[in-house]
Order: C-alpha cells, then sequence, then structure tokens
C-alpha cells in the first residue's frame, strides 16, 4: 500500500535538449524515440511543422519542437531525434537535439513556472524540475503541439 502511494507521487520524464536548454514530457505520453529520418513535406502547413512521416504504415505529423519554441536548435546530426508522443488521441513527431534520460522524480519537485518572456508563452509549460544544479522544463505537450493545427493537416 505504501509503495503505490509512492509510485502515484513519482513522475518519469524522458529528458531532451533543444539548444543550450533542457526539457522533458511525461514518459507516459512518449510512444517511440527514432533517429532523424526523412521528412515529407507539407504545403500550406504552420511554419513550426517539418513534414510527415510514414511509422509503420501510420503517417504522422512532425514538429520542429525548437522552432515551436522560438529557441534556437543545434544542427541536425547523429544525435537528433524525433520523439513520437500521444496528446489527446493524437500522434506526433517532436524534433529534438538529442535525448539524454528518463528522469524519476517526485511530484513535489515539480514547481510551478516562473514569469518568462513574451518568445516562450508560459501556457506550453507545466512546471520546471530543479536536480542537480540543472532546471528541466516539464512541457504541456497539449499546448505545445497545438492539436487543432495539426488535425488541420489531415492525415
Amino acid at each position: 500500500m505504501v509503495d503505490e502511494a509512492k509510485t502515484a507521487e513519482e513522475l518519469q520524464l524522458v529528458v531532451f535538449s533543444l539548444g543550450r536548454e533542457e526539457f522533458a514530457v511525461e514518459v507516459t505520453q512518449v510512444r517511440e524515440i527514432m533517429r532523424m529520418e526523412e521528412i515529407t513535406r507539407m504545403p500550406k502547413s504552420p511554419p513550426f511543422v517539418e513534414g510527415i512521416i510514414n511509422l509503420r504504415g501510420q503517417i504522422i505529423a512532425v514538429v520542429d519542437l525548437a522552432k515551436r519554441l522560438n529557441l534556437e536548435a543545434a544542427e541536425k546530426g547523429a544525435e537528433t531525434r524525433i520523439i513520437v508522443v500521444e496528446a489527446e488521441d493524437v500522434k506526433v513527431g517532436m524534433i529534438v537535439d538529442s535525448v539524454s534520460e528518463v528522469l524519476r522524480v517526485s511530484a513535489e519537485e515539480v514547481e510551478a513556472s516562473p514569469t518568462l518572456a513574451a518568445d516562450m508563452s508560459a501556457a506550453y509549460i507545466q512546471g520546471v524540475v530543479k536536480k542537480d544544479n540543472r532546471l528541466i522544463i516539464l512541457l504541456d505537450l497539449t499546448k505545445v503541439l497545438s492539436l487543432d493545427e495539426i488535425a488541420r493537416l489531415n492525415l
């Protein structure tokens, strides 16, 4: 019984980088982490949507997360990954510079997000985790991915 309560308060986060910043999403939202592959461009898509990929027969929109968050990403290279996530029954690929770890934190370690500059809306942020002199930004995928815009791609 004690273990169940402890588990309920624990979060597992997939930590990744965009430029010099570290971000995370809950592992329960991650379906797959894959190497960068060729992406088919989609006409008239939002600027942050890179295009689509065929993932084992399923067409998935791919978003450049750095563009979406108005951040400068590193050049795409050997460490670049596509994190396939699912939010509100929509699967989307997110391009990130690298994936570093799965981190276990207690719910108490997630602090409310501070007020941020206009470049990155605080609405995208679920909270901030302080871990070993690092600040890891926990993203709210339903807001970051703009599921309405992605759904309009008619995938």
